[in-house]
């Protein structure tokens, strides 16, 4: 009986979850079209990108002049990043404004055996990107982004990073007498751009050591090249900046080490260039600037193989595929702090075995699942649902005990790429998934904190509605009038959720969690986790 109870339970939750995402989209396009109200001050809009950065890292010590914006702007207190906590699907979600299972990005990498058949791919790499989009008629992001928009709507753009991760702002091919260019770890598109960029600042520079050094060469030159070549003619109406610090030094050396403060500064640094060029040029009373962090950062406190694991317990699971794979055999992609779980055929049988390994193992905290299976959540729950998605996505542990250096967080890692000490990150832990967002210009409350749920999703939406273009599609994200001059905040009051899901197992009950919340139709993750209770 009480597995029949359950099963009935888990129907509905499926159900449901897929009801509620119809009703929000409905919702979000009826508040799209009240969010144009009083017309922008600024006529161009900076999105810096901090990777990695946590915040409780800002401060007026390590980040002088993005404590300064913060004091002058709007601090975003509860902002969040969107689950899985990583770059590239935090980088779709900055560009589209929308959640993985609308975008179609979900993780830096994915297994998608049409693109490779072999092994995972690496979402912002060129050469996936552009058979992705051969593949889906130039739909690899599923939605347009930003840039997209912008130069629809016949204005400039700027997108400048030190990572290929800009390439998901705006991957168009274009010919060399276009306006808008994209500079994307020392490559540009159009290719003719990067001549101008090499005899502006030489070649671009080599990648430290991140154990002992920060990425501070590479970093000032996107920002330099950003700065006096993409912004030597005019100011774009949208510019991106994507910066590898301090994710590059944290994950080396760990949150809080003297590296990844070092790396605070020559982030901080580059902010200050950007903020100055504003100013020489006259424009800073008509720009509005957003820093706004990829995703949080956790210290690794335990590291893992999840194949070997998997495979000692009698599974044939797998990195890499050197054969054809059979029914069963499962690839497994290691994020850090998340590991999918690609199962061959989507062979429900083998996907419910490792569910239930799972449920009585040390390393999971929250199972999603594609198909419904006890004291699991739907894909559905996280926003997770994409095209190519996992048959498992596993959260792994982790705690709130603080490391070495004093930062909060432990995770428990895989693969054993890198070590206990140092950084990572891809997990539900609320050290993860909350994230910086500071907003500073002339539509933005000065000195204002904001303590609404705020998210990633919602940075497009509000550049867009500052910039006075409207969004055809609905977006997941809202547009953060609470924050604007002459906006009135939203009539609503944040939700607080918590869901659970239980079984029980010969180890003991298995019960996971996800704490959630609601503004209206719009919807952020807290953190969640899991384990058996003996």
């Amino acid at each position: 009986m009480r597995r029949l109870i359950s099963a009935v339970i888990g129907s509905c939750f499926f159900a449901l979850s897929i009801f509620f995402s119809r009703a929000e989209r409905s919702s979000r396009a009826a508040d799209a079209k009240q969010a144009s109200e009083p017309k922008a001050r600024a006529e161009h809009v900076v999105i810096v990108v901090w990777d990695g950065l946590r915040p409780d890292s800002v401060t007026e010590r390590d980040t002088p002049a993005l404590f300064r914006m913060g004091q002058t702007g709007t601090t975003f207190a509860n902002h969040h990043s969107v689950y899985v906590s990583s770059t590239e699907a935090n980088g779709a979600a900055l560009a589209t404004g929308c959640y993985p299972v609308h975008d179609g990005i979900m993780a830096n990498s994915e297994y998608r055996p049409t693109i490779n058949a072999e092994k995972a791919i690496n979402t912002e790499s060129l050469q996936a990107i552009r058979k992705g989009d051969e593949l889906t008629d130039g739909h690899f992001v599923a939605m347009p982004t930003l840039a997209e928009r912008v130069q629809q709507a016949g204005r400039r753009t700027a997108v400048a990073g030190t990572k290929a991760v800009a390439l998901l702002q705006d991957r168009r091919l274009r010919s060399g007498d276009n306006a808008s260019a994209v500079l994307f770890g020392g490559e540009t598109i159009p290719s003719t751009e990067i001549d101008a960029l090499k005899t502006a600042h030489g070649e671009f520079p080599k990648i430290a050591d991140s154990k002992t050094a920060p990425n501070v060469a590479e970093d000032a030159w996107t920002t330099q090249s950003l700065i006096d070549v993409l912004w030597a003619k005019e100011l774009p109406a949208l510019s991106v900046l994507w910066l590898s610090e301090p994710d590059y030094a944290q994950h080396g050396a760990g949150p809080n080490s003297e590296v990844a403060k070092k790396a605070l500064r020559s982030s901080d640094d580059n902010l200050a260039r950007v903020l100055q060029a504003l100013e020489d040029k006259k424009l800073r009373d008509k720009t509005d600037v957003f820093v706004v962090s990829d995703h949080g950062f956790s210290t690794i406190g335990r590291a893992i193989d999840a194949v070997e694991i998997l495979n000692d317990a009698g599974f044939q699971a797998f990195k890499s595929f050197k054969k054809k794979p059979v029914t069963g055999d499962t690839m497994v992609v290691g994020l850090g702090g998340t590991s999918l779980l690609y199962v061959t055929d989507h062979d429900k049988r083998t996907a419910q075995r490792l569910v239930e390994f799972l449920q009585t193992s040390d390393i999971a905290g929250v199972i999603f699942s594609r198909f419904e299976f006890e004291g699991t959540f739907p894909l559905a729950v996280a926003r997770i649902d994409t095209r190519d998605a996992p048959d498992i996505v596993v959260s792994l542990k982790w705690t709130d005990e603080p490391s070495k250096t004093g930062m909060r967080g432990l995770d428990i890692s895989d693969p054993l790429k890198r070590g206990v000490g140092q950084g990572i990150h891809a997990s539900l832990s609320p050290y993860d998934m909350h994230n910086t967002l500071i907003a500073a210009g002339p539509d933005f409350r000065s000195g204002w904190i904001d303590k609404l749920p705020s998210g990633n999703v919602d940075v497009a939406p509000t550049a867009l509605a500052i910039l006075g273009i409207a969004s055809n599609e609905s977006l997941d994200g809202r547009v953060l009038g609470e924050a604007l001059v002459g906006r009135a905040p939203p009539d609503r009051e944040p939700v607080y959720e918590k869901l659970e899901a239980r079984r029980d197992t010969a180890s003991g009950k298995w019960r996971q969690y996800l704490r959630t919340m609601k503004l209206g139709p719009y919807f952020y993750i807290d953190e969640g986790n899991g384990g058996v209770e003996k």
